[in-house]
């Protein structure tokens, strides 16, 4: 088999694509005016899976992800670059604010076992790049210089535009959330900017053949993408907020410049809920990874979240859902460690399979509790399958329990139950259940003995 994945673009499941065997992929990174919220990491780990699917079956993967640093418009305010926003906020250098977030980018990244990138380009330190494209769209008739100095691609101009998101040029109204209300000079409502005029601007402001200015949000991941991924991309990831008007508008660059279609597959995540409500500053619920560290749970614990919802599906996720995921990942380790201590792998066809179609991570899940629960494995072969099977998961099952999580007491308390479980003192096995549960355990028998884990949170 090879993976195929939903294509945005043809609305339908596709086989993946790839040059020389290496298959090339862009993911639409962040933009480092604020810490990146979980939502935001869902995107960012289905380029991990995409890429660990492949891996896992021999394959390889050219990985670019672009660090936005320049600013763009924010969703909150209108007109109002993010990046200056938080720098004035924050009482900094709008690059000093950019180069802190992006460090800390890199650290949530690590936390969930997201695969570095080869290439996290960055906007700030690609300008060059950007003025060229948009010096050529303007040669090739895609785009203007309008009357108020700044240069507009010509929607018009790109006859298949609307075709990710289904929006048409005809029914498009002016005033797009995502764009600028001061652009006087289009020719057409549904024209954007590709560089804007400084004006009165004077940060992260650049030197350009139409003056001081700065670069339009999308021209950035054309220009990296085309540059870097040598102007053909087999597969390119975001969330699903950025279907339109980036990417249209990305598609619509990058096409008109390379002259044929860029882009192989379009892959979109579907949006994150927390309990119930979209995740923003002014509902309170914006959650970060650093966030779930402090309750004391492991940040896997959201991966495995993850993992066990359908990428191109809503997901809700609760802090209940965390900490169940938690104590989940909990007892997998034990089983692991009483599973064996061997670092030998065992391909699991239907595993595999489950990952290959269209990344069925909750099929995959399913399958690996039906080889924990069968009397058809082996220990040693139980554990060699959930070893081949972390390597897409990436949830490190293999990962030593630390003893020292358990107190003395507590510990003497598991042995004397154990002691009265095996000489059928019933009620005395019931009450150091409940001084067990009363210390913060959770207390299951089995085939195998007495198992703990930790009691859910509140």
């Amino acid at each position: 088999m090879t993976l195929s994945l939903y294509d945005t673009l043809s609305r339908s499941v596709k086989p993946i694509t790839s040059l020389n065997g290496c298959t090339r992929m862009y993911c639409c990174g962040p933009t480092v005016y604020r810490d990146a919220h979980v939502g935001n990491l869902r995107t960012f780990m289905l380029s991990d899976l995409i890429r660990r699917t492949i891996e896992i079956s021999g394959g390889k993967v050219e990985l670019i992800q672009n660090i936005t640093d320049v600013g763009h418009m924010s969703e909150d305010v209108a007109d109002q670059d993010k990046m200056l926003s938080q720098a004035k906020v924050e009482k900094k250098d709008p690059f000093e604010i950019a180069r802190m977030y992006e460090e800390s980018f890199h650290k949530d990244l690590a936390l969930l076992n997201i695969k570095i990138a080869e290439l996290y380009p960055r906007a700030s330190e690609s300008i060059d790049l950007m003025i060229s494209m948009i010096n050529e769209l303007i040669v090739e008739g895609f785009a203007y210089i309008g009357s108020d100095r700044c240069v507009y691609f010509d929607a018009q101009s790109f006859e298949s535009y609307g075709q990710i998101s289904g929006n048409r040029l005809d029914a498009l109204k002016p005033g797009h959330r995502f764009e600028y209300s001061d652009e006087d000079g289009k020719h057409f409502h549904a024209d954007w900017a590709l560089w804007k005029n400084a004006g009165k601007r004077t940060q992260m402001v650049w030197d350009s053949p139409w003056g001081m200015g700065f670069p339009g949000w999308h021209i950035e991941c054309s220009a990296m993408s085309m540059k870097f991924l040598n102007r053909h991309i087999n597969v390119h990831v975001g969330g699903i907020d950025l279907r339109f008007p980036h990417h249209e508008n990305e598609r619509a660059q990058s096409n008109a410049f390379a002259g044929s279609e860029t882009v192989d597959l379009w892959v979109h995540g579907e949006h994150l809920l927390f309990e119930g409500r979209k995740m923003s500053k002014s509902a309170g619920n914006v959650i970060l990874i650093s966030d779930v560290i402090s309750r004391g749970l492991d940040p896997l614990a959201v991966r495995l979240n993850f993992l066990e919802n359908r990428y191109r599906s809503q997901m809700d996720l609760t802090w209940a859902s965390i900490e169940s995921a938690d104590l989940r990942l909990s007892k997998l380790r034990k089983k692991m460690q009483l599973w064996g201590d061997s670092l030998e792998s065992q391909i699991d066809e239907e595993f595999l399979a489950a990952m290959e179609g269209d990344l069925d991570a909750p099929r995959a899940l399913q399958r690996l509790r039906t080889i924990e629960k069968s009397a058809d494995f082996s220990d040693a072969d139980k554990r060699a399958r959930f070893i081949y099977a972390d390597k897409v998961l990436a949830l490190d099952l293999n990962r030593t329990i630390d003893a020292k999580t358990i107190s003395p007491i507590q510990q003497e308390l598991l042995d004397a139950r154990e002691i009265a479980r095996k000489q059928k003192r019933w009620s005395e096995s019931d009450t150091l259940r409940a001084q067990l549960e009363a210390t913060g355990l959770e207390i299951k028998d089995g085939p195998t003995g007495q198992e703990w884990s930790w009691l859910s949170r509140k």
